[in-house]
């Protein structure tokens, strides 16, 4: 039987996960990778049964791929029978407070980012800045200076052209650099390979509602440095937020009150979203269960959804043997506490069919009733195979160490994640998130642009004799149905995407969620571009109180003008005509050194202002050269049409290529980055006053989206976190 792949997930196949030729070319189909996949895994059976029946289980989970019903994470479709052979996608290392431990870290996350894999880290245990260095009678840089470091050694390991190098970072908010780590971000070139939490705690979220201070703490020798207003720091962390999406927060406390095995040690980290808490040196494998297949003829399936959780239990318990650890470390760890996270996607999608509304009570219900089922049916399948195999080595004095559950194979057996490249490749709705967007562009190869319909929307529009061409067209302006005529309010009812839903729906979706699962649920909150820091405050708060983990948010339009797939730029004026270039300017030319070599920037001015920008490399000829006289003529003539230059220095900065370079103290990452250097030195700009920018997908031009702390594209597969 045919896999029922789109177009759209060929490509991301072809792309992402498929074996390739030495030319780069697919060198598997489809078909043949879920085999490969499904073959590997259910070898682990032999471990447990000798005479065990590979072939059976085999074709059980090559069908359940197959029929995307389930697929697990990432790094086990592409490495599966692999010479990587690294399954896992999430990892968590420490991070001491000495110069040895820190690099010897270092040097450990690069080996996971080569495997495949992110990272998490807490620099909470690092001395602050100007903090006394007892070895040296020096200083201490502090935790940013050596987040730093990090960045720029995941931005040097590339990880076989398949998956980006992807961290967290977190700081616990009674450290004394608190105030600095939360504005870590503001300059778009600096940390671009960290997401950032702040780790909130129990007494800071008591002093807060009682606007009080609290106590800041130097970590190296556990004395009060000060003490600050938990308001004024939760407000800073508000308006960080509201300004670019981070930080995120995370409630520390309330992660540990879950934490399986609380005899080896606190969780202060999680994976790169968020939704993964983990001991140092903990790995966790993922996979998801769409729910939109378990739906026929407006009635959900419980009995399929049950075959399907325990298959999948079984899957990601296979996985932890047959994985290919990055560290002996992490294997030994990994294999103590054998934590597993199914979790599910196609929610949204559900709910359509299903004709519930996201943005409702019912919804809440729905998300209650089928996590209760995947948790409860995940655990009897974990207890199962404890039985079998028997539980996981760290099973004495964990949570479950009771007469009640005497058996356990896996310390925890759910995690929703953000499911961007799987369920582009399931076509579903990515994991608890609402619709992005009815009707979507998506750039082919040839540089086309088509139109992706939600599947649903389609066909109830063909049935109720609404749908046509020029409808399609005009949702994708917005990508929201709300605001179309001729489109019945029951429908309109029923497709609300994330930008229509207001911000307390996120979070009591979120909430139903965690309530039954182990680990985190990944979520971004959405907020419409005139949200104010209030609001935001008000929905952490709410996420506190109604028992989440943690919190991401986005502020549509808050990177500035960026280029979303949901439609056009609302805010656009009619037609610009750029100004006459005038015969006589003056400026000046800067050399910068690139990792293409020396590039040479001119930058001249008319009586208006910076009016032409461009830029040669000392040594003519070549794409690269064609490609840098292009940019520059692009760039003056949005100079001429008025266009603001702190947005072109946006735009431009952070691009990367595969040769960045160090120059005067700070990366160049490209040239095109080298020449928003040259313009931020002209003209005196500091990135730090500008608002950041999300842009467009660096692989195929399509514009991305913001889902659970992550960027995504829609068209190719692309995430910025994996």
């Amino acid at each position: 039987m045919a896999i029922p792949l789109s177009q759209n997930a060929l490509v991301v196949l072809e792309r992402r996960y498929l074996k390739k030729d030495r030319k780069g070319k697919p060198a598997e189909a489809p078909e043949a990778l879920f085999r490969r996949v499904a073959r590997v895994v259910a070898s682990a059976d032999t471990k447990f049964d000798p005479g065990a029946d590979l072939k059976k289980t085999e074709e059980e989970f090559y069908k359940l791929m197959t029929s995307l019903v389930f697929l697990p994470n990432s790094p086990t479709l592409m490495n599966a029978g692999r010479r990587l052979g690294q399954l896992a996608a999430c990892f968590v290392l420490p991070v001491e407070d000495s110069i040895d431990s820190i690099f010897a870290t270092l040097r450990h996350a690069a080996m996971i980012h080569k495997s495949g894999g992110g990272t998490g880290f807490s620099f909470s245990r690092v001395r602050p800045e100007n903090d006394v260095v007892l070895s040296t009678r020096g200083i201490s840089s502090g935790p940013i200076s050596f987040m730093t470091v990090f960045d720029v050694a995941t931005e040097t390991v590339k990880q076989g052209g398949t998956r980006r190098g992807a961290n967290m970072g977190i700081l616990r908010v009674d450290h004394p650099d608190i105030e600095a780590f939360i504005h870590s971000k503001t300059e778009l070139a600096k940390l671009n390979n960290f997401n950032i939490s702040v780790a909130l705690t129990s007494s800071f979220m008591e002093a807060l509602a009682a606007e009080k201070d609290y106590d800041l703490v130097n970590p190296r020798n556990r004395k009060l440095v000060r003490r600050v207003s938990a308001t004024t720091i939760f407000d800073q962390i508000v308006k960080a937020a509201w300004r670019s999406g981070e930080p995120g927060i995370i409630f520390l406390d309330r992660i540990n009150q879950a934490n399986p095995t609380p005899q080896l040690g606190d969780i202060e980290a999680t994976n790169p979203c968020g939704e993964q808490p983990l001991l140092p040196y903990e790995s966790c494998n993922l996979g998801s269960i769409n729910l939109a297949k378990l739906v026929k003829d407006a009635k959900f399936d419980k009995a399929k959804l049950r075959r399907t959780v325990r298959s999948a239990v079984h899957f990601l318990d296979n996985v932890i043997e047959v994985n290919k650890y990055p560290l002996p470390l992490i294997e030994t760890m990994s294999r103590k506490t054998r934590k597993i996270g199914l979790g599910v996607m196609g929610f949204a999608d559900m709910l359509v069919k299903l004709g519930v509304a996201y943005d409702g009570n019912a919804a809440v219900r729905r998300a209650e009733q089928v996590m209760t089922f995947v948790s409860r049916e995940a655990r009897k399948a974990s207890s199962e195979l404890a039985k079998k195999r028997g539980n996981f080595p760290a099973y004495e004095g964990s949570i479950f160490d009771n007469a009640a559950t005497p058996y356990m194979r896996n310390a925890t057996t759910t995690t929703i994640a953000p499911t961007g490249t799987i369920s582009i490749i399931a076509r579903c709705s990515s994991g608890v998130e609402p619709i992005f967007a009815v009707v979507y562009e998506r750039r082919v190869l040839n540089g086309e642009t088509l139109f992706e319909v939600h599947p649903v929307f389609e066909h109830v529009a063909k049935q109720n004799g609404f749908y046509s061409e020029k409808l399609v067209e005009e949702i994708a302006q917005t990508g929201s149905i709300q605001h179309i005529k001729g489109i019945p309010d029951k429908i309109r009812r029923l497709f609300v995407t994330a930008h229509d839903i207001a911000p307390e729906w996120h979070i009591r979706i979120q909430a139903a969620f965690q309530k039954y699962t182990d680990n985190a649920v990944s979520k971004t909150v959405n907020f419409p571009r005139d949200a104010t820091p209030e609001d935001i405050q008000k929905v952490y708060r709410l996420a506190y109180e109604s028992g989440c983990k943690g919190v991401t948010i986005y502020r549509y339009g808050s990177r500035g003008r960026q280029v979303l797939n949901i439609g056009k730029d609302q805010d656009r004026e009619a037609a610009i005509v750029p100004r006459t270039r005038p015969v006589q300017t003056t400026g000046v030319t800067e050399r910068i050194n690139t990792g293409c070599g020396k590039l040479y920037v001119t930058i001249n001015e008319d009586h208006e202002g910076i009016c032409e920008v461009f830029a040669q490399m000392g040594k003519t000829g070549g794409c690269a050269s064609s490609q840098i006289e292009a940019a520059g003529r692009l760039i003056s003539l949005a100079l001429r049409s008025g266009v603001k230059v702190e947005a072109i220095i946006k735009q431009l900065t952070g691009i990367r290529c595969p040769s960045p370079i160090w120059q005067n103290g700070g990366m160049v990452l490209s040239c095109p980055d080298a020449i928003s250097h040259v313009i931020k030195h002209y003209t005196n700009l500091d990135a730090a006053d500008m608002p950041a920018m999300m842009g467009v997908c660096p692989d195929c031009g399509s514009a991305l989206e913001h889902e659970g702390g992550c960027l995504v594209c829609r068209s190719c597969g692309f995430s910025r976190c994996s």
